[in-house]
């Protein structure tokens, strides 16, 4: 009997961690760029050389054992680990160069990546981008575990291990209904939204957090409605176009999500409130030439600077 110890390959790694993310053969086979065959094989010896099941497999559905649960976060590391090892080697020429995760809050995503993305393939070469829109809180621990390697999210994060880069502002502008009085005003203040009825992102979303601390300057309350949450600014807006209340929005999300209604904005007199976007990335990594180039970038996107 042979004593050498079973070693799994990354690509074996590779089609568990798929497998278990997405619980379809196909779509874990398609993630991979692999044939759905040679994924079945390279799972299938995963489990042989480990000498344990990691995934029930059933013509409708797919389940991760208990020792495959109990093995992901292990397994999902070591994939993550190796994807930082290659990243971190293509970003000591100081270049954005091979692959470049990229994680963006959802009040930004959808206003500035239509800009971004192609600039990027305009100015860089050979460079495979990834997207990951998410929460600020998930989007560094995703930062922190390798799986992305940088954020577009509001700054300051404020958080041990992470580097910021700070790309352009962005205004708050209230959104109302088109005969309420402040419809067309250009010189509010933070004490106008005293008792209106301010309709808020849910928990977790920093321009949330970023609304209420604008109201906190009022000298009132502000009559924030608790029953309607909402996940997305889209939502939101409509939730203004049936008399629900009135919202804040960054200004790049006015002409998006106001496109098809009757709303109407108002605006505050300077220095208006709002909020600073920018890059955050992991202090550690290597690529923080590259990094400054995609803050750049992202810029020239956005049609600003800092």
């Amino acid at each position: 009997m042979s004593d050498q110890v079973y070693q799994p390959t990354l690509a074996q790694l590779r089609a568990f961690v798929a497998v278990a993310r997405s619980r379809h053969f196909g779509t874990a086979a398609t993630s991979l760029g692999v044939s759905q065959p040679s994924l079945s094989q390279a799972l299938a010896s995963l489990e042989a050389g480990l000498g344990v099941q990691l995934v029930e497999r059933s013509t409708r559905k797919v389940l991760i054992t208990e020792a495959g649960m109990a093995l992901l976060e292990q397994a999902s590391g070591i994939v993550a680990s190796a994807a930082e090892l290659v990243n971190n080697a293509a970003g000591l020429t100081g270049e954005l160069r091979g692959s470049l995760r990229i994680g963006m809050i959802p009040t930004v995503a959808p206003y500035r990546l239509p800009a971004l993305l192609p600039r990027l393939r305009a100015e860089v070469e050979d460079l495979a981008v990834t997207v990951v829109e998410d929460q600020t809180a998930r989007l560094l621990d995703a930062l922190r575990s390798g799986r992305i390697d940088v954020a577009v999210v509001a700054l300051p994060v404020l958080s041990a291990g992470i580097a910021e880069i700070p790309l352009y502002d962005e205004e708050f502008v209230l959104v109302v209904p088109p005969d309420h009085p402040f419809a067309g005003r250009d010189d509010l203040t933070a004490d106008d939204l005293t008792g209106l009825p301010l309709l808020l992102l849910d928990e977790g979303h920093c321009l949330r957090d970023q609304a209420l601390d604008l109201c906190r300057q009022a000298e009132a309350g502000v009559g924030v409605i608790g029953d309607t949450r909402a996940a997305s600014l889209a939502t939101i807006v409509q939730c203004v176009s049936g008399d629900l209340g009135v919202t804040l929005l960054p200004e790049p999300a006015v002409a998006v999500e106001l496109r098809g209604t009757d709303l109407a904005i108002a605006r505050f007199a300077p220095p208006a409130p709002g909020r600073t976007v920018g890059l955050a990335y992991r202090a550690s990594s290597a690529k923080t030439d590259g990094f400054q180039r995609l803050a750049a970038i992202a810029r020239e996107a956005a049609g600003t600077s800092v």
